[in-house]
Order: structure tokens, then sequence, then C-alpha cells
């Protein structure tokens, strides 16, 4: 355990932050940098996952609407939005929902969020209107979960102006009851990351939705106009340093339908203000209890930990996940949770701004974090602004790879800095078994390489073929959705989980999946990566290995083991059935 960078960070949080961030506006907008590391000669192993962007014959053909083509004025047109994977109609096949903006001067005509059907065929029927979710303004983030226990996941999307609360009827459609479920807010807030969870495991998923911050048209000043507008000598958008925090909420689930705003009586609203984006819910410290982890832009990030009653404590500096290694704020955006070096412990990754280095932290099991970025070799890459990502398996070796989109937020930078293109490649870092990583582009195909303004990212199954494809939000362009055409002869399980006394979806749930002398950590999340929600079914990479052992812990603190699985399966697991899964429906075994 690297103490000495926690309590460095907590010293200068103390005393010294506010002339650590004089120092950092007399910059402007930038905020930390770091130089890149030197880049170790390629290891010449094959990499047998091949990405090619298949969202053309799929049928995701619509354009994501956000902002200024050419440049941005405000803010609001460059933070993006978010997608997921979902199973809307529970027919075992990822269904897609992306989300969408506006412009200032309106949006064009067809503008809207999209929710596509899988046709079980490689390809998407765009079934938006008839499911009720045709909805245009400035949306960020979407988290999916069962908030009513009756089976069917719901949406839940968050925007600058009003959230909204999409209740699936289980029949195709949606109906938005966001004031019928006490979540509508007659002041105007920027609602960024979002996550259920069920924070008091009563059963029922409750809300936590991050605020990025507070913005006005009437008041926002515009590029140039003062240091946090003007970046390497360019006027930009401003902000968000020099604009007001946004505040935090957590919404306990009444059980009837309905939501109570407990953010006072819960601890959340004592935090320090804060530029909050993406955020993720699981149990860090493995106690049982899900704690909450706020990426923050330009401020500490938050890890709020379960008191068990109902309350929380917000550590995330004393843990080591609100700074960078040598003290300094930066710009948190997107998120991925997994088990890099297999060690039963939920590892965390984050991205952030160009000229940085995206940060990787290692989990003691405890919930105390080291960041390894240095030691992982990650920190080669520094080019890009980053924001979706994930901690995923995607050539099924067994040994957990990174993945993360990136792409600019002042596009008119490139006219007179080139190298700080608006639009870039996705980067791979392929997990080389012993604790570091070597970034690939071309060697993981085409649509690895190819250039998008990207933001949000999911992770997912959506041909049913044992391997991880991406979808992406790229902006003012279609998506793009990744499929992975992967080589060899790998093995790998997904395991679905289903809650009976825990909520439905399972949501918190922790597995460990044992295979080939490995064990390796995953747990069931409302969102993670940019503002977006990945394929609920775990997905484990179990390389030569044919069986594995799986270890769940539930929500409610149920254990339950279900030894000797078959791979190259997808299972359902019930919870309190033991033993017993059964194979989901879709599900191709080789």
């Amino acid at each position: 355990m690297n103490f000495s960078r926690r309590t460095f960070g907590r010293l200068i949080l103390g005393s010294t932050i506010s002339a650590a961030t004089e120092r950092l506006l007399a910059q402007g907008v930038a905020t930390h940098t770091a130089k890149p590391l030197a880049r170790p000669a390629p290891s010449g192993r094959p990499f047998n996952a091949h990405f090619v962007d298949v969202a053309a014959s799929a049928g995701l053909t619509e354009p994501t609407i956000y902002g200024g083509v050419e440049s941005k004025k405000y803010i609001l047109e460059a933070t993006g939005c978010g997608c997921a994977f979902i199973d809307y109609d529970n027919d075992g096949w990822m269904d897609i929902f992306i989300l969408s903006g506006t412009r200032l001067e309106g949006a064009p005509p067809g503008t809207t969020n999209r929710l596509y059907k899988n046709n079980r065929d490689g390809t998407f029927t765009d079934v938006t209107e008839k499911a009720g979710l045709t909805a245009v303004g400035w949306a960020s983030a979407v988290c999916v979960g069962d908030y009513n226990n009756d089976g069917f996941e719901d949406l839940f999307c968050t925007y600058f102006g009003q959230n909204r609360l999409y209740r699936n009827n289980g029949d195709g459609t949606f109906t938005d009851v966001t004031k019928a479920a006490g979540l509508w807010t007659e002041q105007t807030r920027w609602g960024a990351g979002c996550s259920f969870l069920d924070y008091n495991r009563d059963g029922h998923l409750d809300l936590f939705v991050s605020n990025y911050v507070r913005f006005s048209f009437e008041h926002a000043p515009t590029p140039g106009e003062n240091v946090n507008c003007n970046w390497k000598g360019i006027p930009v958008e401003c902000g968000p340093r020099g604009l007001p925090t946004g505040r935090h909420s957590l919404y306990r689930n009444n059980g009837d339908g309905t939501f109570a705003d407990v953010s006072q009586q819960a601890g959340i609203a004592a935090a320090t203000e804060s530029y909050g984006m993406t955020v993720v819910a699981a149990d860090f410290d493995e106690d049982g209890w899900p704690d909450i982890y706020v990426a923050c832009d330009s401020t500490p990030s938050l890890l709020f930990m379960n008191n068990h009653d109902g309350t929380f404590r917000e550590e995330g500096v004393m843990r080591g996940v609100a700074l960078s290694d040598d003290g300094a704020e930066q710009a948190g955006m997107g998120l991925g949770v997994g088990d890099y070096d297999l060690d039963g412990h939920l590892d965390l990754f984050k991205t952030h701004f160009a000229d940085d280095a995206n940060g990787l932290y290692h989990n003691d099991g405890k919930g105390n974090f080291d960041d390894v970025t240095r030691f992982s070799r990650i920190g080669v890459e520094t080019r890009y602004i980053c924001w979706g990502a994930g901690i995923v398996d995607l050539d099924n070796d067994g040994y957990p790879d990174l993945f993360m989109v990136s792409g600019s937020v002042y596009p008119e930078v490139e006219r007179k800095l080139p190298q700080y293109a608006n639009k870039n490649p996705r980067s791979v870092f392929r997990n080389l078994g012993n604790g570091t990583f070597e970034e690939l582009g071309e060697e993981a195909g085409p649509g690895v390489a190819e250039a998008h303004c990207s933001r949000g990212c999911a992770f997912g199954d959506f041909d049913n073929d044992g391997d991880v494809d991406i979808l992406i939000v790229n902006l003012n362009e279609p998506p793009s959705l990744l499929r992975n055409d992967l080589k060899g002869n790998q093995n790998w399980i997904k395991v679905k989980l289903e809650g009976v006394k825990s909520n439905r979806s399972a949501i918190g749930a922790r597995v460990l999946v044992r295979y080939g002398g490995k064990v390796q950590a995953q747990a069931v999340l409302s969102q993670s990566s940019f503002y977006s929600s990945n394929d609920p079914r775990l997905h484990f990479g179990l390389g030569a290995s044919k069986t594995a052992d799986i270890e769940v812990h539930w929500p409610n603190g149920l254990v339950e083991q279900f030894p000797g699985i078959k791979s190259n399966q997808w299972l359902k697991l019930r919870e309190g059935s033991g033993a017993g899964p059964t194979a989901g429906k879709g599900a191709k075994a080789r």
C-alpha cells in the first residue's frame, strides 16, 4: 500500500489545495499535466480480438446531435452523452439505447434519443416512437435498473434541465413517471452521472445523481472572456473552472414507485462541492454494502463509503482515488471497474484530459487504492481527451484489458494546433498478465484505429457469440458499433443474475470466478464508462480453461457457490437457487 501518496493527498487537500488551484487557474482551463512515459518495445504477442465498425450495416445510421460542429460557445455543448445496452423486452438479446443533445439554435428535424431493437441477425430496428422514448434536450447520462422489481429494466436519464425516469411497461413501451415518482424538480439543474443502487439493502433500488455545474445561458461567460475561457492561448468555451459547482443527490426508493430525497440525512450533501460526472456504485471494501464513486472534473473525485445505517462518509482523498499521484486535481470523466490483476478485488480506471495520463487504481480489497498508472505503463498515452472506458477482457485470454474512447471539447483548436485534433482513434491496452499493459492501435482492427469525436461507450455482446462488442457515441455523427471478430479457441462464460430478496436486477452483486488457478472479480453496475450502462451479463474470458467455479455475493448478503460450470455459455443465476443455473435465452455455446 502506497500510504505516502494518500497522506500527501490529505495534506494538500487540507492546506495547499487553494494555492494549487490558483496556479492552475493562471494557466487557463488546463488541469493536471503529465509527460508521457517512454513506450517499451512491442511484445510481439498476437492479439486475437479484431474490431470492425458495423453500425451502418446494423441500421444505426442516425447522428447524435450535440452542440456546434466547428466550434462550441458553451460548455453545455461539449460534454456529450452516453448510451446503454439493455434487454428491454427480455428476449436474451441486447438492445441499444442512445442519448442525444440538441443545438443552441434548436434541434434539427428528427433529433431524439433512440431505442433500437435487436433483430437477432446483426441488425437493429428503430422503435423509439413506438416505445414512447422520443425526447429532445441536452441529455447527459443513462443508467439502467429495475426500480420497481417487476422483471423489466427501467431507464433513468439525466439532463440539463429536467431528469427523466422511464418505467418499462413490459409490452415494448415506456412511460415517463418522473413526476409521479417524486423526481421532478422546478429548479434547473445539470444532471450528470447517475446510478441505481440499493444503499440500504431493503431490496429496492435507490438512485444517486451527480450534478456537473450550475449553468445558465444568461450568466455564462463566452470564449475568451476570462482566464477560464482560454486553452493554450486560444479562446474556447468556458469552464468548468470559474463556474459554480453542482451538488449531488441521493434518492431513497420508498418501495411504492416513489422516491424521497435523502441527500441531507445520508451525508451526501455535506461533501465538498464538485464538478461531478460519471457515477459507479459497487462494494469496494467488500463489507457487503455498496459504496459510491464519482469521477469529478477539475475537483477532487469523491468516494462515499457506506456506513450500513443509511449514511455515507466521503473518503476519496484518504483512500487514494481523489487526486493524481502527485496530489493534483484532474479532469475525471469516465470510469472502468474490474479486476485487472486477478486478485479478486475491484480496481478502478479513470479517464482524464489531454496532456495527462489516464489513471489506474489498484484496490487492496479493503477499499484502499494505489495509483499504479506509471507501473502499469498506461502512462505512455497522454495525447487525447478521454471519456468512455472499461476494464474488459477483449480477447478472452482471462486477463482483462483496458479500452477507452476520446474526442476534443474544443473543435476550433485543431485549426491552430493540429496536434490536438478534434477526432481521435480509440485506445486498447492489452493486458500482458504481469500488471502491465501494451497499447495497440491498428493491430486491434479498423474500428479501433478510426478517428471520431466520441463520448460514452458501452460494452456488451450484441450478437451473442461469446465475446465483448462495443457501442460508442460519436458527437454529430452516427454511433459506432464495434463488432469483435475474435479468433482462436479461448473460452468464456457469462453470468446473468436475478435477485429475489435482493433487488431484481442484482445491482451491487459481486461475482468471483475461478479458472485455471486464477480468480477474477466483477460487479453488476448500473452505470460506468462515461454516462453509460453495459450489458448486465458479466463476461469472463477463461483462456484455456473449460470449466469455472462461480461465487456470487448477493446485494442482501447471501453468498452462493456454483462449482464446475462448463465454459462457452451464458447462465442465469437466481438468488437462493444454489447449484442450479440455467442457460440463458439466446445463448450460443461452442
